[in-house]
């Protein structure tokens, strides 16, 4: 052994296996799952910001615009979403004949099935246009297209599966749902009670080798009107009949929900709405090995393919709600602030509602872009894991607040039900999609720095599995080698994070030149920030740091603000650096750096080892931190241009249903609108004849216009072009109101239908 090995390494191996934090099996397949993508790169210190613009721009195939265009816009059109959630709590049997016949199911299967086979950007891109329209039915069309038997049938299914299967799922004769979660597991996949246990048993009249299951779920989507039924279950060997391993763990099967003994429960009303959700139970069910997903070799593998496949929940169909969310809370805010008049002004000229316009605007900005960086990985066949999980949990909570400042805007006309109501239904809906997919809390507090810290560290992963090594001898080769690799990255962090803070980071390259160049630029010294920190902490806490959430979880803000601004600048260089974007820009990467910066500096004072607290602050912001909120002429700029016409605001809400203009909700407020800019020029003259005096200055509009005509301050044309616009103006402002016997018929017919 050299004396490297024998005074460094071998002390350096040992100290290593005592601190590792403890790994359960389904953490250990839940950290080896997936890719590494562009959240690696950020995480190690040095992006190579050439390499992230060079992925493209997401775009639309001919036939996925076709689908977009004519499919979608037909939905859309037959949607009703306020008779749908406050009166019939289901959608009407014609939209599922029509999301059945039409693929709506099949987005993501193979051609040659009978699907679409379309890509994550257009899936995304599908489920967003709906949700603008109606949650409940983008909820119905996105799970058939996420987590369930479809997308697990793809990757891990026999050949034998996809063809009993998939062209029924492709047609809609079968619709699929999967049950994971159960009244003791959530988060804890791990701990599923639901077990199933390998017997033998009669099936079809004959004695065949299969599982015997029992298992109790709940919250699942489409229960209550799924023919498949994919099962997530604790698979237990107890005689041996599969191999040595008594306990081969979590497994995934599909089961008819026809199938003897299989029984779907009562449903539940996620927040009120009416997508279909429910329970499903089974006592002493037997069903064939070959039900399993990939028959019986995939037995006790089913945590590693859920956790490689819930890419599609977390980084499609949950951040389609929130862009879509961010879509229609800016298109309709800025139309509504500015046709909305309080003291004899818009609202929007109000510095209050400003604000809220800007943070509006740039947080949509930032989700569409994260959107579009996000299905763009998954395109280029990435299963990156950590990225998922960032945007699953950043654009769902950017997408809450968005929705909180649209319903402080609108006030009264965001609270009052009714089919006038463009937003309540999406706030309903934020809290469904915080939830699922793992809650919030759990994926910032564990899985974003959690499995950040293992699978984009350059060598934590590998020396996690020296340590694992049964062989002492073969770990401690590979430990040697990966240790001084690890001692000389660590020392290039700590010279290089001191050399960016007392540069400021100014001498870093930039992928291109103009206003957003100095981004780049920092966002390249807080990704070094970040390789420091972590490896400080990881070294210093071992595994208490996994219990150490608060302070974890500061760290895995810092990568997904290092993320969402990567995004943001993408998607600036991508829709060709226009001009009218850099408001939106400066506010939305402005805000990274500053929430980057604030994380940092919690991380360090609640480090528990203060003196390394304090080198770490000395080495990060050697000359303080400078990073600011974002600044009030961008909120300004932001929420001019969102009450206007055209330009970005049309680009960005390009998703956003509007439908006919004397439809109530959306359709009217763009034709009130669009008219009251059309009539500016005429409230000025107006305005102006009262500011010197020819016309009086506090009368109702009727009498100012009637006195306008009679003194030849208005045309005739002129004044019944300013009566239909407020006409349209109060029209769109007005909210619904009930007779008392509508309301009691409602209540009994729901009554009625609970029963």
């Amino acid at each position: 052994m050299s004396l490297r090995k024998k005074w460094i390494s071998e002390p350096a191996f040992n100290t290593f296996k005592k601190i590792l934090p403890p790994l359960s099996a389904t953490e250990r397949e839940a950290m080896e799952a997936g890719s590494v993508w562009w959240d690696g790169e950020l995480f190690r210190g040095k992006p190579d910001w050439s390499k992230l613009l060079a992925y493209g721009p997401s775009t639309l195939t001919f036939d996925e615009q076709s689908f977009l265009d004519n499919q979608v816009s037909t939905l859309l059109a037959m949607l009703d979403d306020h008779h749908i959630v406050n009166e019939r709590r289901e959608m009407p049997e014609a939209v599922w004949d029509y999301l059945k016949r039409e693929g709506f199911f099949s987005l993501i299967i193979p051609k040659s099935y009978g699907g679409h086979d379309f890509s994550a950007y257009a899936n995304s891109t599908i489920v967003a246009r709906i949700a603008t329209r109606s949650i409940s039915a983008a909820v119905t069309v996105m799970v058939p297209n996420s987590l369930g038997p479809g997308e697990l049938l793809m990757h891990y299914g026999t050949q034998q599966q996809k063809d009993r299967w998939l062209p029924g799922l492709a047609k809609g004769s079968e619709v699929p749902c999967f049950a994971l979660t159960g009244p003791e597991a959530g988060s804890d996949a791990g701990g599923i009670p639901d077990t199933g246990v390998v017997c033998r048993a009669e099936f079809e009249g004959e004695e065949v080798l299969g599982i015997r299951l029992n298992w109790d779920k709940r919250y699942i989507t489409l229960a209550p009107r799924a023919t498949v039924l994919g099962l997530a279950f604790r698979l237990l060997d107890p005689d041996g009949l599969l191999g040595e391993n008594r306990e081969p763990g979590i497994t995934c099967a599909l089961i008819p929900t026809s199938h003897p003994g299989v029984e779907i429960g009562d449903r539940h009303f996620p927040m009120g709405l009416a997508f279909l959700n429910g329970t499903t139970r089974g006592q002493d069910v037997f069903i064939p090995l070959e039900w399993i997903i990939g028959g019986p070799d995939y037995a006790g593998r089913g945590w590693r393919m859920l956790v490689e496949c819930l890419s599609a929940g977390r980084g499609i169909s949950l951040p389609a709600l929130g862009t879509a969310s961010g879509h229609l809370a800016t298109r309709s805010t800025g139309a509504y602030a500015y046709v909305r008049r309080q003291f004899g002004l818009s609202i929007g000229k109000f510095e209050g509602v400003q604000e809220a316009l800007g943070r509006i605007g740039g947080l949509t900005y930032q989700l569409e872009a994260t959107r579009r960086l996000t299905t763009r990985a998954l395109d280029l066949n990435e299963s990156p894991a950590i990225v998922t999980a960032i945007s699953k949990y950043h654009m769902t909570e950017m997408a809450r607040t968005v929705i909180d400042d649209a319903l402080d805007v609108h006030a009264g006309k965001g609270i009052q039900m009714g089919p006038s109501n463009y937003l309540a239904h999406s706030y309903m809906g934020i809290p469904v999609a915080i939830t699922v997919e793992g809650a919030n809390i759990l994926t910032r507090n564990l899985m974003i720095f959690g499995q950040g810290a293992s699978r984009c560290h350059p060598y934590v992963l590998q020396e996690l599995e020296a340590a694992a090594n049964p062989d002492q001898q073969a770990g401690l080769d590979a430990f040697d080698i990966l240790l001084f690799k690890h001692i000389r990255f660590a020392l290039g962090n700590v010279f290089g994070a001191f050399w960016q803070g007392m540069t400021g980071g100014r001498l870093n390259s930039s992928p291109v030149a103009g206003e957003t160049a100095g981004y780049y630029r920092q966002l390249t010294r807080m990704s070094k920030a970040l390789a420091l920190c972590a490896d400080v902490a990881m070294l210093m806490m071992g595994g208490d740091l996994k219990r150490r959430e608060m302070l974890s979880a500061r760290l895995g803000d810092v990568l997904s603000h290092l993320y969402l601004a990567s995004a943001t600048l993408k998607f600036y260089e991508d829709n060709g650096r226009p001009v009218d974007e850099l408001p939106f820009v400066h506010y939305a990467v402005g805000r990274n750096l500053y929430l980057i910066a604030d994380a940092l500096e919690g991380f360090l004072q609640n480090f528990p080892n203060r003196p390394m607290a304090f080198i770490l602050k000395a080495l990060i912001f050697p000359l303080g931190k400078r990073y600011k909120k974002p600044l009030d002429r961008h909120a300004q700029a932001i929420s001019k241009q969102l009450m206007s016409t055209g330009g970005i605001r049309e680009r960005l809400t390009w998703l956003c249903y509007i439908g006919e203009q004397s439809e109530p909700g959306l359709g009217q407020l763009e034709r009130a609108f669009g008219a009251m800019l059309a009539v500016q020029g005429l409230e000025k003259t107006l305005a102006d004849a009262q500011h010197d005096g020819t016309l009086p200055l506090k009368e109702t509009l009727t009498t100012l216009l009637e006195q306008a005509r009679e003194k030849g301050v208005l045309t005739e044309t002129d004044i019944q072009r300013l009566l239909q616009a407020d006409e349209w103006r109060r029209a769109a402002i007005a909210v619904d109101s009930f007779p008392a016997e509508v309301l009691a018929r409602q209540s009994r017919q729901k009554t009625d239908d609970v029963a």
